[in-house]
């Protein structure tokens, strides 16, 4: 150790500096105390930080980091906070050629005395793996940008109407831009459910954007009805984060009236997107279904119940979707009213059915289908989706 500090004693450095070298060694004290206890035993004299040949001043200038950082941290609610920054790489570079084996880095003395006086002002608490906020210094320019976490909410949603997407959709021309095709609006729709919904989160929130995770999708003309789709959403940049779930669940109802309603709300975390993702769900739908002759329709209800059938990509989503054929089981199948020319079914089936294709057949690329079993053809006049899960 002597051979190493008297290696340093070459290089003119502030406490903080010449202690970090040795951050590792005698504990209980800081950087700073360690260096001036390093420099009176040898009798050097000291040196003030703006001219430490290391550091260049920045170690004298925490208290005023830690000011900027409250002042950033002022508009936003959290509950906890970690310090980050950014270093000019000729300090780094400096820092590398004088290490010793028992030094830490500066930015991480910076972070560290930096958070602490962050503590004393608001006595939030540290956080090292998931904080709401991360305060990062740019020490060359005095600037803090802030690294906000994401508001994320779980619930589930009924869509009430029909002729309505689960999600943005936009301008297959303009791609948002605005253009004459979409009526210079950049979307195809003027409201979707991700739109009902994340209006009064975002403002309640003060977020500044937000994005939605739902747990497949319906088909824009299928209501979502019953126990309703799970989803999350997530909310960027989020001013406030200690609210009230029941009220934004009121909030989102109220605004939503009629088109769109959620229940269940709840915070969730990131984890739980790739769950919600990755869940297969069996599905329940109530269709109803069109003909010119019965056919033997009972016949093939019970043909299908708990029967497997391969269905081909079809041919309305084979833009957009893999050609391959999956297969999926239909767990019950039973008619809940025949009229002369039309009938009512409930199906229950494995996540992944095609529900409209199962009954038309969808010109033999799902088979066996009700309309072939029937020996009729078949059109689906209204669908819904009245039970996600078990």
């Amino acid at each position: 150790m002597h051979e190493e500090v008297n290696k340093l004693f070459q290089f003119k450095l502030c406490d903080s500096c010449l202690g970090r070298q040795f951050a590792k060694l005698w504990h209980g004290m800081t950087n700073e105390e360690r260096g001036r206890k390093i420099r009176e035993e040898h009798g050097l004299k000291e040196i003030p930080p703006e001219e430490c040949w290391l550091c260049e001043g920045i170690m004298g200038e925490m208290d005023k980091f830690a000011s900027l950082v409250v002042d950033a941290l002022s508009d936003y609610e959290f509950n906890t906070f970690l310090v980050g920054c950014r270093v000019d790489e000729d300090i780094i570079e400096r820092e590398e050629r004088i290490a010793t084996q028992y030094s830490e880095s500066i930015k991480r003395e910076i972070n560290r005395e930096v958070g602490k006086k962050v503590y004393s002002f608001i006595e939030k608490p540290v956080e090292f793996v998931r904080p709401d906020i991360v305060a990062i210094i740019d020490t060359s320019y005095d600037t803090v940008e802030l690294d906000v976490r994401p508001v994320f909410i779980y619930g589930r949603y009924r869509k009430l109407v029909r002729g309505l997407p689960q999600t943005k959709w936009y301008c297959r021309k303009c791609h948002g831009k605005g253009c004459e095709y979409c009526n210079f609006k950049g979307k195809m729709y003027e409201e979707s459910v991700e739109e009902i919904i994340a209006a009064e989160p975002l403002r309640i929130f003060q977020a500044k954007e937000e994005e939605f995770h739902g747990a497949g999708r319906e088909d824009i003309d299928v209501r979502m009805l019953g126990n309703g789709r799970p989803f999350i959403l997530e909310l960027k940049e989020p001013r406030k984060r200690n609210v009230d779930i029941e009220k934004v669940e009121k909030a989102i109802n109220e605004f939503a009236a009629g088109k769109v309603e959620v229940v269940s709300l709840r915070y969730a975390s990131r984890n739980e997107i790739e769950m919600l993702k990755s869940a297969k769900y069996p599905k329940t739908y109530r269709v109803v279904v069109g003909f010119e002759e019965k056919g033997k329709i009972n016949e093939a209800v019970n043909a299908l119940r708990s029967s497997i059938i391969e269905q081909r990509t079809p041919r309305r989503v084979a833009h957009r979707r893999a050609d391959k054929v999956r297969r999926r089981k239909v767990i019950d199948i039973r008619v809940e009213e025949m009229k002369e020319n039309e009938a009512t079914l409930v199906i229950k089936a494995e996540s992944g059915t095609y529900i409209k294709e199962l009954i038309t057949g969808d010109e033999g690329r799902t088979v066996p289908s009700l309309s072939h079993l029937a020996g009729v053809d078949m059109e689906v006049k209204m669908l819904d989706v009245i039970e996600i899960g078990d």
